[in-house]
């Protein structure tokens, strides 16, 4: 069982930063890809950022060069740092630990979201 908490949501401007931080307990961490995804009003959950055991990192289109996703295998951390941020990031982010490649089908957890405002 994976437990995962976000923090660092909140109201920014636009061209605003925020860190995004989860805290991840209950697993062997360090072979879990760790992602996190948000979810606009309206709209599905998607892939914002997400990067492997060994580092490798991934991102959407929209956010490239702007939000930097990094991991703590000691502290069992993922950090989401997003910056120039712009009013469509607006959404609910979500943490997300998968380990269905070392654990099985049922290895893919979620915390429970942050709220991103972007607003002047």
């Amino acid at each position: 069982q994976v437990q995962l908490v976000e923090s660092g949501g909140g109201l920014v401007q636009p061209g605003g930063s925020l860190r995004l931080s989860c805290a991840a307990s209950g697993t062997i961490f360090n072979d879990y890809a760790m992602g996190w995804y948000r979810r606009a009003p309206g709209n599905q959950r998607v892939m914002v950022a997400a990067i492997t055991s060994g580092g490798n990192t991934a991102y959407t289109d929209s956010v490239k060069g702007l939000f930097t996703i990094s991991r703590d295998n000691v502290k069992n951390t993922v950090a989401l740092q997003m910056n120039s941020l712009k009013p469509e990031d607006a959404a609910v982010y979500y943490c997300n630990a998968d380990g269905r490649h070392v654990a099985g089908p049922g290895a893919d957890y979620w915390g429970q979201g942050t709220q991103v405002a972007v607003s002047s």
